[in-house]
């Protein structure tokens, strides 16, 4: 599994790289393979203000559904456009191509794990 040192993570599986006052959400490798085949990414939640630990979507699996937790506190700005088409980038490709959403951030940036400490939380 890889867990890129550049972002953080939450013990919720999520991902988050900060790019100044944005940041992008997706969920980790780790979450993606306990999952399974990804068929179906349902995210309804652009523009509306979404606190840390809230729910701001769904993925589905072939055997299950998650809920996606927001890492941080914001304001989602943009769904990626490509998981309605094609839902298996999650699988693919969990850190570039699969990422989930944008979100302009007001807060919530202290509780995130590095990936040292995310893989020490899964046994990595």
């Amino acid at each position: 599994m890889n867990f890129p040192a550049e972002l953080k993570y939450t013990k919720d599986h999520e991902w988050v790289k900060i790019e100044g006052d944005h940041a992008i959400v997706g969920i980790t490798s780790f979450a993606q393979r306990e999952l399974g085949d990804i068929v179906y990414v349902d995210i309804n939640t652009v523009g509306q203000e979404v606190k840390e630990g809230e729910v701001f979507g769904t993925v589905e699996a072939v055997k299950t559904v998650s809920d996606l937790f927001m890492p941080l506190t914001g304001t989602i700005l943009e769904i990626n456009p490509q998981l309605d088409a094609s839902p298996e980038l999650v699988n693919q490709d969990p850190y570039g191509d699969g990422w989930m959403v944008k979100v302009q951030l007001s807060g919530g940036v202290e509780g995130l794990l590095s990936a040292d400490d995310y893989q020490a939380l899964i046994g990595a």
